[in-house]
């Protein structure tokens, strides 16, 4: 379980870290990200902003209690990890059932549309942040080879999942790209 555990832990450090990253990276960025929370429609237009920041805020607090390296702090990043991908997935859920497809900012650079998709990686991402805190207390001695392939998994899962939009982009016709 400590390799699912620290696997899983790689894997929300990538997603949470590149995610707030790409949010506040800039003036521009952050711009768009404030106007994709404000059309989502979720929220009153006023709260748009101070919403953007709380989100940016709690991912970055996420990815830095997933570096610490203690049980507790991965509980807690696990936790509030699941709250806001369970929050995430419900905002677009209520998004496109109101058939409000603004561009998924999530990571800060794409502009693909809000679509199923989204719902069901933050479900799975959710599913993923549940188990962190359930194998937070997993002991047990780590063998250097094991935690090379536990780490590299979690890394490149998280890789995969923030360039999720862009590798669906390559199955799409090409009049529906989305940049």
């Amino acid at each position: 379980m400590q390799y699912l555990h620290l696997a899983i832990r790689c894997l929300l450090v990538v997603i949470f870290l590149v995610s707030s990253f790409g949010k506040i990276s800039g003036r521009r960025a952050y711009g768009r990200f404030v106007t994709s929370v404000r059309d989502m429609g979720v929220l009153p237009a006023p709260l748009a902003r101070p919403a953007a920041a709380s989100v940016a805020a709690a991912e970055t607090v996420v990815w830095l209690l997933l570096l610490v390296p203690s049980p507790s702090a991965a509980r807690s990043g696990g936790a509030i990890a699941t709250g806001l991908l369970c929050a995430f997935a419900a905002a677009v859920l209520a998004s496109l059932w109101r058939g409000v497809r603004t561009p998924c900012r999530c990571f800060g650079t794409t502009a693909a549309p809000l679509g199923a998709q989204h719902v069901v990686r933050n479900s799975c991402l959710a599913a993923a942040a549940v188990l962190c805190v359930i194998t937070a207390e997993a002991g047990g001695p780590v063998h250097a080879s094991g935690a090379v392939v536990a780490v590299s998994a979690g890394l490149l899962g998280g890789a995969l999942i923030v360039w999720l939009d862009d590798i669906l982009g390559l199955f799409r016709p090409v009049g529906a790209q989305t940049r």
